[in-house]
């Protein structure tokens, strides 16, 4: 696991969340944890290092 720090597409607060990186693609939602809003996470790896990630708003 490796923790990655990014800032809410909402809120604009700096948030953390836990990243499992022996999966290569990752996309889910998770609230932010500061406004409750929805965000898109995708996460990317090689060889269990970060080489991608991406938080977005998701319209309601």
């Amino acid at each position: 696991m490796i923790e990655h720090f990014f800032q809410c597409p909402y809120c604009w607060e700096k948030i953390s969340m836990l990243l499992e990186r022996t999966i290569e693609l990752q996309t889910y939602v998770e609230d932010c944890e500061i406004c409750c809003n929805p965000i898109q996470i995708t996460a990317s790896f090689e060889s269990e290092l970060m080489i991608g990630f991406d938080a977005i708003s998701i319209e309601q």
